[in-house]
């Protein structure tokens, strides 16, 4: 279940006895979040003994008094439940003896991943009021996890995530200095239309999610665990993170150094685990969150149907324009000040209008983002499908002004761009202590200010209401040239890829079969390939008839790649929203050539190239 393209994804207020387990709900212990930074059990001359045991609890994903549900989780014997459950984490060596405890009263348990890493994958049923231990050898260092399925419950249809704990194993002499952040989610389906359900990381959804705290020069290090049976491009407002390791729950792969990207966003398949680093050179307040709008919109919050309680858009409260997947991190000052981004040319002054036609009986809502060109200001109500293509300019200080003609409050983000906190986009969370960024009200402006550190290929788009406004067009690609360079349509070529209208119909440069684009025989072609997709990841693919082309990639995310990836392949890259990605393509012949994004053969967009 990659996404759920509805905007009523939520958990009723109460679903006890929605499960087939029977308890007095009044008995039920409560959930604790575990924010994974205590290991379970007990560690004696290189042997872990932990007791675990699965029993119904009552979960609060949000407020300690707000909705809940009743369900299955694990605990360690004699504490409290939690989800994630019991974090097991040890040295590389260590021999495990696990018990699990199966406290439900009628319902059979599969219990998976508690074996030797890597592993393969193993169940073993433990039936009610039984018990059964699992001894094993730790096996190689990495980021995993164990989990568990219960009852009769058809997991194709349903989401019972919140049984799964994070399994960590460090190599020996190993300093442990990270973060462990895992995705967990229930979720259960009301009728055809309605999906209700619970996203939350290490236990809670947003605004309750723990605030992630660090200090400008830290060295972070995150363990990223998606135990959800969706995927998650997880974006990091702000700034770069190098991806490490990438695994699943039961074997990891350590990224070899000349191989490490850098990257704002990483799809995360479902079950997928991965170990990033960065470091933040800026202060402020900043966000780690799931870009599929469904997973992270008022959609997502606990309880929610629409128009009963849904967000207002004269209010630019953070807590109530998003929810589930999101984590909040502050970065502070230390006492010696911080690094400003260099800027080495004069100020240029750009102004972005927002403008949109409302929606009527026979038309959709249509926003665009639209720049002014000359001495005024473009027509109220202009639209420019795709938005406008913004081109700056490395190392040169931009300020935009950004003006709102459309009917309902919106924000900008500028997504991969290096810059300060107070800028980034985020209504009432931009910022640091009091001064935190406003919306941007109807009639009203912004100025935000950018330094563009890096050459690349990014993205702007709304951070407000964003499942109508995304999905009716607020967004747009940012080129960043270097210096001295200036951008050439002939040869260098932007494919943004977005949705038209809620129901995710596919749009590639505004339409789905936009028209033939020429490119010049005897030329190298750069292709820059955007995703801001609403949800679902897209394969792009370059054939003639049915032969798949040769290209070099060149960047992901405005990063250029590593010389070990620059490499000669075939013209197909998998693209997840938020992602950016840029390849070098010289034709081997005039003709007719093929561009496709594709979402599983259901739903695509296509292009052709005519080559002369």
């Amino acid at each position: 279940m990659a996404s759920i393209p509805t905007r009523t994804l939520a958990l009723v207020t109460a679903v006890a006895g929605s499960l087939a387990f029977t308890i007095a709900k009044s008995a039920l212990p409560v959930v604790a979040a575990n924010d994974n930074r205590i290991p379970a059990g007990i560690v004696k001359n290189d042997t872990l003994s932990i007791h675990l045991v699965v029993r119904m609890a009552r979960w609060y994903p949000e407020a300690a008094d707000g909705p809940f549900v009743d369900l299955p989780v694990f605990s360690e014997e004699g504490k409290a439940p939690s989800i994630p459950g019991p974090l097991i984490r040890v040295r590389e060596g260590t021999t495990i003896v696990a018990s699990v405890r199966n406290e439900l009263t009628d319902s059979t348990l599969w219990v998976h991943g508690l074996a030797s890493r890597p592993a393969a994958d193993d169940s073993t049923a433990i039936k009610p009021g039984a018990a059964h231990t699992f001894t094993f050898k730790a096996g190689v260092p990495g980021t995993y996890f164990y989990y568990a399925k219960a009852g009769t419950v058809n997991y194709d249809v349903r989401e019972r995530e919140q049984l799964s704990g994070a399994f960590v194993v460090d190599p020996r002499g190993a300093r442990v200095n990270d973060r462990i952040l895992m995705i967990n989610i229930y979720g259960e389906p009301v009728d055809s239309t309605t999906y209700d359900n619970a996203l939350a990381i290490n236990g809670k959804s947003w605004p309750f999610t723990e605030r992630m705290s660090a200090n400008i020069g830290d060295t972070v290090h995150w363990r990223v665990i998606n135990a959800s049976i969706r995927s998650h491009p997880m974006h990091l407002h702000g700034f770069y993170f190098r991806l490490d390791a990438q695994g699943s729950p039961l074997s990891d792969s350590v990224v070899a150094p000349n191989r490490r990207q850098s990257l704002v966003t990483k799809h995360m398949p479902l079950g997928s685990t991965m170990a990033i680093t960065w470091v933040p050179n800026r202060p402020g307040n900043w966000l780690f969150h799931c870009h599929f709008t469904f997973h992270v919109n008022e959609g997502a919050r606990f309880g929610f149907r629409p128009g009963h309680g849904d967000m207002h858009m004269d209010d630019a409260d953070p807590m109530k324009h998003m929810a589930g997947l999101v984590t909040g991190i502050t970065v502070k000052n230390p006492r010696h000040g911080y690094h400003r981004l260099a800027a080495s040319l004069p100020v240029r002054r750009l102004r972005l209008y927002t403008d949109d036609r409302v929606a009527t009986a026979t038309s959709p809502l249509v926003t665009s983002y639209v720049l002014q060109r000359g001495a005024m200001p473009p027509a109220k109500d202009s639209i420019e499908k795709p938005a406008q293509l913004i081109l700056l300019t490395e190392g040169q200080p931009t300020e935009v002004t950004i003006v709102n003609r459309a009917h309902a409050a919106t924000s900008v983000h500028w997504h991969g761009i290096e810059l300060e906190s107070y800028n980034d986009g985020v209504a009432g969370w931009s910022g640091a202590a009091t001064s935190l960024a406003p919306m941007i009200a109807p009639n009203d402006s912004f100025i935000a200010h950018l330094v563009l550190p890096r050459a690349g290929t990014f993205i702007y788009h709304t951070h407000l209401n964003d499942l109508e406004q995304l999905t009716s067009g607020a967004y747009g690609p940012i080129i960043v040239m270097e210096p001295g360079k200036t951008f050439d349509p002939k040869t260098d070529h932007v494919f943004t890829v977005g949705w038209i209208g809620e129901s995710g119909r596919l749009a590639m440069n505004g339409d789905s079969a936009p028209p033939p684009m020429e490119m010049k025989y005897g030329s190298t072609h750069r292709l820059r390939f955007v995703n801001i997709g609403a949800a679902s990841r897209y394969n792009f693919a370059l054939r003639q008839d049915s032969t798949r082309m040769t290209w070099r990639p060149r960047a992901r995310d405005g990063a250029d790649l590593p010389a070990a990836l620059r490499v000669d392949g075939p013209a197909f890259q998998p693209l997840s929203t938020g992602e950016t990605f840029d390849a070098e393509w010289t034709p081997p012949a005039r003709g007719s050539y093929m561009l496709t994004a594709m979402n599983s053969g259901k739903n695509y967009a296509k292009v052709e190239i005519i080559v002369r």
